[in-house]
């Protein structure tokens, strides 16, 4: 590399691995066409927070595990619940999240919501925005509701200028709109690039950890759907929120893909209102409404979405195909999976459907991955390709082996409740599943245990 003061280096966007010169596939992920090209001053310090009074950085002394104290106030409310759920039970002073999702998704508006209701409870809030004036944020704040004076507004992408802002305010919490906008005078990379992206989330991820602020960072994504810059951003951070959904549908998804103060299998549900997002309190019922009546290849499953059940319609449509090739298509679910499913129904039920095109869909938009709709997915392949409709009140939920086994699920109880609060009269699970739902009166629901898929076809 030369020795001047600006030099040409590649980085890998998806870890940041650096190189002299490009290569087609990287060394470090193994990821290929993935290096970028960037100039930088060499006579730069690299990586670190500024310091008006220059010299060696302080030294930090090593401490006792025993000896560290833990503060009264562990989490703190956002006021929003089903953001509380995905972050574990509110914001953990002194962390740094990143929330990512498409264009026009809602990411700014559910950030503003979080600042009105913290700066509500009293406490002090800095929204800062590399994209917006503050005349476009004022309109947008207008539109969600009223705002007191603990919630403060800058519009800046100089991060020396937004970091002797943050040391000096020290708020509670920080929003940071959006990463990809953030710039660094030492680094003579264009704003958006890897190496602007990695500096400025070093600088903020040591003002969170240094000075105890909790920062929100705001993430633009690539087409692929993951958060555009290095992959070694999703390791700074400690949580990775995702916003999913169609943004012209009304309903958003909240999911966390990684939380180091929790889990990661809750998600939150909102719907896009002219004032803002509000939260879905029963995402069952709002993913069911619009369901047909007397419609073959229908049926209702449950899924676990961590510890919240979520009814899912499953539609399938099974007809004859025109031309040699049998066409399958998948949406919301694995699409392996189905021919997995569909495989084990000519195996071991007989059923001959390789001369039929099969789609099966999640009605709603929503993905699930779990193995507990197999047996809703079977139920309705075979009452569209037989042509018997299913009855609304049944709900089936259960894994489906190679052999044609219906396998036992977790939660089996908390599932069968879901369906019950919701008026379903029926429930079909697997049959090792009986004695976890034992406590359930008959009058209240119809429990019938499978043990095979040919026993749940037959009560169609």
């Amino acid at each position: 590399m030369a020795k001047g003061k600006n030099a040409t280096v590649f980085f890998c966007q998806e870890c940041g691995y650096e190189s002299a010169k490009w290569m087609g596939q990287c060394p470090g992920c193994k990821a290929w066409n993935t290096f970028v090209e960037e100039r930088i001053n060499m006579s730069s310090k690299g990586t670190g927070t500024y310091s008006k009074t220059g010299g060696r950085p302080t030294r930090a002394e090593p401490a006792k595990l025993s000896e560290v104290s833990l503060s009264s106030e562990e989490r703190f409310s956002t006021q929003i619940g089903e953001l509380d759920r995905v972050l574990g039970g509110g914001i953990v002073p002194g962390s740094l999240t990143l929330v990512g999702g498409d264009p026009g998704i809602g990411k700014s508006t559910l950030l503003l919501q979080v600042c009105q209701k913290l700066a509500g409870a009293g406490r002090k809030v800095l929204y800062l925005s590399g994209e917006e004036s503050l005349r476009q944020i004022k309109i947008r704040a207008n539109r969600i509701g009223e705002f007191n004076d603990n919630l403060l507004l800058l519009c800046e992408t100089n991060l020396y200028v937004i970091e002797e802002t943050l040391r000096e305010m020290k708020p509670d919490v920080a929003v940071i709109d959006s990463i990809q906008t953030m710039y660094s005078e030492e680094v003579s990379a264009a704003p958006g690039s890897v190496s602007q992206v990695r500096e400025a989330t070093g600088i903020f991820l040591k003002l969170a950890k240094g000075i105890n602020i909790s920062i929100f960072l705001v993430g633009h994504v690539t087409k692929e759907g993951t958060v555009a810059g290095p992959r070694v951003l999703e390791h700074m951070v400690d949580t990775v929120l995702y916003f999913e959904g169609d943004r012209h549908a009304s309903y958003r998804i909240l999911r966390g893909v990684k939380n180091r103060f929790g889990s990661t299998n809750e998600i939150g549900v909102f719907e896009m209102r002219e004032e803002g997002l509000k939260e879905v309190i029963n995402p069952s019922e709002f993913m069911l409404n619009g369901r047909p009546e007397d419609a073959s290849g229908s049926i209702v499953a449950c899924s676990m979405e961590g510890t919240r059940p979520i009814l899912i319609e499953i539609q399938a449509l099974v007809c004859g195909s025109n031309f040699g090739i049998p066409r399958r298509q998948a949406i919301g679910t694995d699409f392996n999976r189905v021919n997995l499913l569909m495989a084990v129904l000519e195996k071991r039920v007989g059923l001959q459907m390789s001369s039929c095109d099969a789609y099966v869909n999640l009605a709603g938009g929503i993905k699930v991955v779990e193995p507990a709709i197999d047996l809703g997915i079977v139920m309705a392949i075979v009452s569209s390709f037989k042509n018997r409709t299913i009855d609304s009140g049944v709900i089936a939920f259960g894994e489906v082996g190679l052999s044609g086994e219906v396998r036992a699920v977790s939660m089996a109880e908390q599932r069968v409740q879901e369906a019950k609060k919701l008026g379903f009269t029926t429930c079909i699970l697997p049959a090792v599943c009986l004695e976890s739902v034992r406590g359930i009166e008959e009058k209240e629901m119809k429990i019938i245990g499978v043990r095979s898929v040919r026993d749940a076809i037959d009560l169609i």
